[in-house]
């Protein structure tokens, strides 16, 4: 489609300013699910989320919720709906309009919700993770419609998580309640990245994620350390005991029975590795085997947090409790209920001393396994060939998106493929959050050839 492709590389490159406008404007909403924070900036963003869908000619257009497991309402999402012609296929685009939250303002060298242009990349809160992604695929159905007129022959469904960040927890309930969604032939969930800067790539595996909480009791009480110290050992040395062993010497996980494997393909140097996490000089990594084995089919256990007395504040006892939260990452086909089932039988067979010792589960996300020769991967990469003028990568992921293995099981037959504006240096969830400006532009002109294509029959069936 030589004249197509010509005319929805002049759209997508026309219409990149206001693309641009517009993620400002969603990037200047604070909406994150984040339990602790105010709920209400997400019916502001979910608003506007809306309002952006509906001035670009979606017919359908709604704000819509759904009970959590818990009973809890869930976050505002958006649906917007385009049908199909008749014979017509059906693409679902996702992404979530939910931010992390942002930390101390004073650690960012921008306010961290007000958009900020500096080097060629633009910053803020959620420009990567994820308000990029809504307009990713905004503005590549914008310039398809603007190139070909709306009446291509593709139904386009749209749906804009907000809780994301949470785990998606209404998500399955806003799925049964509203099954046009699951009406579709190709899934693209914007909300990955690429290889490097300039090197676009196709997400075709992601972990999947557990989090719990381990606690650790030894006294009713606690107790002075000169009186009582000595017979029993404090709640935190054997947290530290614990959590020690859950580790071999090399740093690697060593819970017997948790999934992992050695990935072939598309290697990572550690000098780049080092780069891109900000390593600092002199410490060694952890484990063994390949970067990418061990970022993207090998477990990983981080402690995320822990209760214990602050040391400023510590009076002279012996503590009777201490919980440490862990986050496991789970290699792709690994579920997360008997992950976490391997790690309390390693902490039941570790316990010192008999201390009472228990694992809580948190929130979990089941991993996610692409077909990389799927007809819509081959014209993905196809496409991102053509708008980067190289040849793209095909990569896992270390991190979880709970709707992508949520949508590949309730859309059966469905091909998922996933993108995305992030790169090695965006530091989503993190500090200093960003996208380079000239990768995201090429990434809506990718997304946008690929919906051209598969408007034509060849583009998502042969």
């Amino acid at each position: 489609m030589p004249d197509e492709s010509g005319n929805v590389r002049a759209q997508a490159e026309a219409g990149f300013n206001e693309a641009i406008t517009d993620l400002a404007r969603l990037v200047a909403i604070p909406g994150s699910a984040w339990p602790t924070l105010d709920p209400s900036p997400l019916g502001v963003s979910a608003a506007l989320v809306a309002d952006l869908f509906t001035r670009a000619g979606f017919p359908e257009v709604g704000v819509v919720q759904a009970p959590r497991p818990d009973g809890t309402q869930g976050a505002p999402a958006v649906l917007a709906h385009k049908p199909a012609p008749p014979g017509g296929p059906t693409v679902l685009l996702y992404a979530h309009h939910d931010v992390q939250p942002a930390g101390d303002p004073a650690e960012w060298q921008v306010p961290p919700f007000e958009a900020t242009e500096l080097g060629g990349r633009l910053y803020g809160r959620g420009v990567a993770d994820n308000k990029g992604g809504v307009i990713l695929h905004l503005a590549a159905y914008r310039a398809l419609v603007r190139a070909l007129g709306p009446e291509v022959g593709l139904g386009v469904t749209v749906l804009i998580d907000g809780e994301e960040e949470i785990g998606s927890p209404s998500l399955p309930a806003l799925l049964d309640r509203h099954p046009k969604v699951l009406r579709s032939d190709v899934v693209i969930v914007a909300d990955s990245g690429n290889w490097r800067v300039g090197t676009p790539a196709l997400t075709t595996s992601l972990r999947g994620y557990a989090s719990a909480t381990i606690e650790v009791r030894v006294l009713e009480h606690a107790l002075h350390t000169g009186t009582y110290g000595g017979p029993v050992l404090d709640a935190l040395a054997v947290l530290a005991q614990l959590i020690a062993s859950l580790y071999a010497p090399d740093g690697s996980v060593a819970v017997a029975g948790l999934v992992g494997w050695d990935a072939g393909g598309t290697e990572l140097s550690e000098e780049d590795y080092r780069s891109d996490a900000a390593v600092l000089p002199g410490v060694r990594l952890a484990g063994s085997g390949s970067i990418t084995s061990r970022l993207w089919t090998k477990p990983a256990l981080s402690v995320i947090g822990l209760d214990a007395p602050p040391v400023d504040l510590s009076p002279d006892a012996i503590v009777p409790r201490a919980r440490a939260k862990v986050s496991l990452r789970i290699a792709p086909g690994d579920d997360p209920a008997r992950a976490l089932d391997t790690v309390r039988a390693h902490l039941e067979e570790h316990t010192p001393l008999g201390a009472h010792v228990t694992l809580a589960p948190g929130s979990a996300t089941r991993s996610f396994a692409g077909d990389a020769q799927s007809p819509a991967a081959r014209s993905m990469l196809r496409a991102m060939e053509e708008a980067w003028g190289v040849p793209p990568v095909l990569m896992g992921v270390g991190g979880s998106i709970p709707a992508a293995a949520e949508l590949a099981a309730s859309i059966p037959g469905a091909q998922v493929l996933i993108n995305g504006a992030e790169d090695p240096d965006s530091r989503a969830h993190g500090v200093d959050e960003s996208i380079d400006l000239d990768d995201f532009g090429k990434a809506i002109l990718a997304e946008a050839l690929l919906l051209a294509s598969l408007a034509e029959e060849g583009g998502w069936r042969s």
